[in-house]
Order: C-alpha cells, then structure tokens, then sequence
C-alpha cells in the first residue's frame, strides 16, 4: 500500500536477472519493492489500513528493523536494503510478473514506502523485503481450494451428496472458485433427473436437484412434482411430515414461471406447514425454518447470508470441515478486496468534487458502492465493481436535480442537452447543471475508452443513449407533478421501469463485463430486454411500497400506489399493497424464465441481473428513522468484521 505518493509515480523497470532474484525471494514468501527515496517526504511514523480488518502501526524510528504485529498473529519482519543508483531495480506493483502471483490470484501485497535517515541520505534507492509470515494463510488458502476440488471431483453417483456440496458450496459464496467443477456434477445430474426416477423418491433430494438445476438454467420441467399428488389431486398429507422436504420444496417453488401452476401450489402448501410448525417450535431447527421462509435463497444474496448458513452448517462429514474452512478464510480474503474498492471509490468521489458542488444532492458513495458490492460478487471483477459505482452514483445525483431542486424550465433544458450531447447546449444551463453534466460527460468518455481498449468495442453511443432515455423518463414525471397530474397506474409504471435507473447502470454493467459483445447483443442491450425491465419493475414496485423514504431526500417522487388508489376508488391501502406484492412476484416469474437457457446474454450478466433484484429489499426498506438497518447489518459484516478460524 503506498504512503504518502501516487504509485503511478515510480518508475517500473527492471532486468531479467533482477526478476529471477524476485521469483527466488518469493518462494521464501517475500515480496518486494523498491522505491526512490528522493521521490518520498520524510515519513517517520506510518499508520497504514491494511487488508485486515486492524490498522498496522509500524514505528520506524531508525533505518534497521522494526517488527509489527498484524492480523492472524502474523509476524511482519521488515528488513532494509540499500543499493546503489548503478543497481537500479524498481518495481511498480502492476508490474510484478504473473509468475509471481501464482500462489493465490488475491495475494496481497503491502508497499511501504519509506524515507532515507540521516547517514543514509547518499543511497538513492532503498529496496523493502517484507517477510511474511502471514504467507502461511495464504498458502492455506490455496491448498483448501484444492481440497474442495478433489471432493467435487471424487463425489461420485452419490446424487444427494453431490447435490448438498453444490448447495453449501453457492450458500458460502465460494462458488466463484468452482463453476467448472460444478457444472461437471450438474451436468450429469440433468441427464440422471431426466431419466432416473430414484431420486425422485426422496423429497428434499427432488427439491434440491430442481433449484440447483434451475438455477443454472438448465430446462427441467416442474410435472416432476405431479407425482406428490395423491389420486384426488392433492398434495399427499404425509408430506407434512418432512419439514427438510417442504423447506427444500418452498426453496425450489421460488423459481417458478408463468404456468407453472404446480410450483405456485406447492410453495403455498409448505410455506403454510412451515409457519404453522415454527409457531410449535423452539429450537435451531424452528430458526432454519424462520431463515427459509424469510430468505429463500433464491430471492438472497449468497454472500450476505453466508455467515448466518455458516453457523448453521455443522456436521461430522469430512468434507464440510473442509468447506467451513475455505469458506472462512475466503471471506477474509474477499473482505480485504471490498475496503481497498472502498477507499478507491471514496477517493474518486471526493476528487469528483459533485459533494461540494452540489449540496442539495445526496452524498452517499459508499452506500451506493454497496450494490456492485452485491450485484457483483466475484472476487476478479474489482475493477468493475469500482467503475460500476460511478453511473450509479449519476443516477442518484440526477434523480435528485429532478426531484428536489431544479425548476421545470431548467430541466426540459437539462434534458435537451444529454439528448444532443453537445457543448452548445450545455451553455444554456445553470452552473450546477453544468457541473452535473460535464461529470457525466467525462465519465461516459472515461467508461468507454476503457470498454474500448479492453474489449474493442466503443460504447459511447449506447451509453448516452440509456443517459438521454433516463433523464426523458425524469421529465416525464417533473412534468406530470408540476401540472399535479397523477397518470393511470400502467402509464406511471411504464415510465416508471425507465426512470428507476436500472437500465443505465445494467448497459454500463454489460460493456464493463465485456462478455458477448456483438451488435446483435448490443441492439438487445438498448432496447430494454426483458431481462432489464423486470429488474427495473421490480425495483419501481419496491420503491413505490411506501417504505423506501430516503433518509436525505425530500423530493417530489410519484407513486404506483397512489395511482393505482386514485384509479380504484374505494382500494384500501393494504389491499393496493397486496396487488404491489403480487405484481412482484409475477414479475420474477419473468425474470425467472428470461434466465433459463438459452439466452443471449452470458452467465456472469443474467445472475448479476439476478442480483440486483436481490439487492433491492434491502435497499428500499427504511425504517422509521429514514435509515436502512439490514443494508448497514450486512455492510458491517461484508467489510468490516472478520470470520474467525
């Protein structure tokens, strides 16, 4: 980590002899950097935020040693060197060769950059070797990986073993590291459910075999479940006995499409046992069912629920020691990741400078990182998630010049500039709109040269056209209040789904990704895919729920209630909220079936699509203090507590 300096300053080269030297240090679990002494201002205490949820203090009061202590009890030896200007050895740490990271594609590395003190001063270079020990952990780690691949590769015909390591592997959020092996096992078990009828006899093994299937995109029919039936057509009575089975079938009922009139029977058949039989209860087992019902997995995020599943996931077989194991270290790691994205985003968000210039808008960047945080869970995809924040982060500025300060005239001016896209009409704008559209302006050049040169496509035009449909659908609204307009509840949901910003950040999202990009997928990307608008619904209804009043906003927002109320005199407000729900459940049905198999789209987009309707309960759910306990639970838990060994 450096201190005190840009790294992009130092220089970085260096010559073969030097990167053999390297590869030989490395393999003693050293890590190097060197650094220009005459580049760095006297630094003679360093407080440094490491990847550890502690600060590491190191004293260094004179140029020979200092031993620290940093988190897992590791101990930080630091060892100085000196060389000479003719030994010219500088590394920049994007420049540290591939063969060097071989042992974990998350090895930290900690850069120290430090001052020459007095006798010293005439050594234009010190050299830093690091040791440590806390090498050991990651070594664990990577040996822990290999671990949980030879048991998925030896799991064998047993297809409920099989089927429970794939569950617990996506329950601990580690499947990231696993998508070959388990598409091996899920392949075979598609043909073997498809075909074999044993499985078939066991309820929970059904259920699950049918989620984990589905989830993955694979067609498998929901008739399997005909056969629970008795001979009058209904769900057979000792089904109630199994309460693993119907918490396995309330799982499995959460990923139902339109006509699946089966799945709809069996999800109201065991989340009414499943309540009944928590009421009776009092116990770990009666907390598992009261998880289930509340968050199915299907409609949560893996990785915010991993720490409660992982208390839960106990056992005596060999293999769940091991996952346990690789689960917990993994989220250390993966912690370490999201507070070095943090600081980026703090940072570019502070340079940005809209906070300052910008009072009446939200100042929120954290929060808002929170849900690429989510909707992107891939240790790998850091980059995205950092450059993903910062749409996000313009549709939550913009909404809010449309919805607390800007007059009609100066929107509809607003709105004309993004749709041309041109200086000329920018000069027409108030200085804080100016403000607000050259930042979009250089982030949509920003985005798109970085999309271009990584995957050689320009996005420019896509981008500032979801930019141009946003602000449109904006207007829309700004127009409809200032003319105390209230819309039929289509009309407001129809441009409601535009305005709710999930297509820009989700275009953004797909060129960041870099997966697929054809002018065929790119023509389906702007159109608003249906992949899109259900997400986009799905958010609209939430946020229109009543409970989604942002704790620094007092806008004039629009409502689906309100105009589903107004267009159904006499609807009470409790049943205009039940037609909400039920709307939203429709529409992951939607969502549902536009992620199986095939789709335009690759995997890594559908689930992040997946995961932004996951995200939004959890963003929209105020509470009375206009504050979001649950989101601000699982941020503490994600980024700033640890998983003990």
């Amino acid at each position: 980590m450096w201190v005190g300096r840009d790294p992009d300053h130092v220089c970085h080269y260096c010559d073969k002899d030097d990167i053999f030297q390297l590869n030989q240090f490395y393999k003693l679990g050293l890590v190097l950097y060197v650094v220009p002494s005459t580049q760095i201002p006297p630094i003679p205490f360093i407080k440094l935020s490491l990847i550890t949820n502690r600060l590491l203090k190191a004293y260094l009061t004179s140029p020979t040693s200092s031993i620290c202590q940093l988190t897992h009890g590791a101990l930080l030896r630091i060892r100085i060197w000196f060389l000479s200007p003719q030994k010219r050895i500088i590394i920049h740490p994007q420049n540290i060769p591939a063969s060097l990271l071989s042992l974990s594609p998350h090895f930290p590395y900690i850069f120290f950059a430090l001052s020459s003190y007095g006798g010293f001063s005439l050594f234009n270079f010190l050299l830093l070797t690091i040791f440590l020990w806390q090498n050991e952990f990651y070594m664990e780690h990577a040996q822990k990986l290999e671990e949980v691949r030879s048991v998925l590769k030896e799991v064998g015909e047993d297809t409920l073993e099989a089927l429970l390591m794939i569950d617990a592997i996506q329950r601990l959020g580690i499947d990231y590291h696993f998508h070959g092996e388990i598409e091996v096992v899920l392949q075979r078990l598609h043909t073997k459910f498809n075909t074999v009828s044993d499985c078939h006899n066991n309820l929970y093994e059904l259920a699950l075999g049918f989620r984990l299937l589905r989830q993955e995109g694979y067609h498998v029919s929901a008739d399997v479940f005909n056969n629970l039936k008795d001979t009058e057509g209904k769900l057979q009575e000792k089904l109630s006995e199994d309460i693993k089975g119907l918490m396995g079938l309330y799982e499995a009922s959460q990923l139902c499409i339109k006509g699946e009139d089966i799945l709809e029977e069996i999800g109201n058949f065991s989340s009414q046992l499943l309540n009944a039989w928590d009421t009776h209860n009092d116990h770990s087992q009666a907390r598992i069912v009261r998880n289930t019902l509340g968050h199915p997995h299907h409609k949560s995020l893996a990785r915010f629920m991993a720490k409660s599943f992982l208390s839960d996931f106990q056992g005596t077989d060999g293999w769940k020691n091991v996952f346990r194991e690789l689960a917990k270290m993994d989220f250390n790691v993966v912690k370490s990741i999201h507070q070095k994205e943090m600081l980026q985003v703090s940072k570019w968000w502070k340079d940005l400078g809209l906070a300052k210039e910008l009072k009446f808008a939200r100042n929120q960047p954290l929060k808002w990182y929170m849900w690429p945080l989510a909707v992107l869970p891939d240790p790998s995809l850091s980059e995205q998630r950092v450059e993903l924040t910062k749409p996000i982060s313009l549709v939550y500025i913009i909404d809010d010049i449309f919805d607390v300060h800007g007059t009609l005239d100066d929107l509809t001016l607003f709105t004309e500039a993004v749709n041309r896209w041109e200086y000329a009409a920018v000069e027409q704008l108030p200085d804080y709109m100016t403000i607000c559209f050259n930042a979009l302006n250089g982030i949509t050049n920003e985005i798109s040269s970085k999309v271009y040169n990584d995957h050689g496509w320009n996005p420019m035009e896509s981008l500032r056209k979801a930019w141009a449909c946003l602000c449109n659908a904006f207007l829309v609204e700004a127009k409809w209040f200032a003319d105390g307009h209230v819309p039929k509840a289509d009309e407001y949901l129809k441009n409601g789904v535009i305005s709710s910003g999930v297509h820009v950040v989700l275009v953004h999202m797909f060129f960041l990704l870099g997966h697929g990009i054809t002018k065929r997928n790119v023509d389906t990307v702007d159109d608003f895919p249906e992949i899109i608008s259900s997400v986009a619904k799905i958010l609209r209804l939430w946020d229109d729920l009543g409970s989604a009043k942002d704790e620094n906003q007092d806008g004039h927002d629009g409502s689906y209630l309100e105009c589903y109320m107004k267009e159904k005199p006499g609807t009470s407000i409790e049943n205009a909220r039940c037609h909400v729900m039920h709307t939203i459940s429709e529409t992951w049905k939607s969502l549902n079936n536009e992620c199986l198999a095939p789709n335009p789209f690759s995997t890594c987009f559908t689930k992040a699509c997946l995961n932004v309707a996951r995200m939004v309960p959890l963003m929209y759910s105020y509470d009375d203090n206009r504050c979001l306990p649950s989101l601000e639970e699982h941020m503490k838990s994600l980024v700033y507590e640890s998983v003990s060994s």
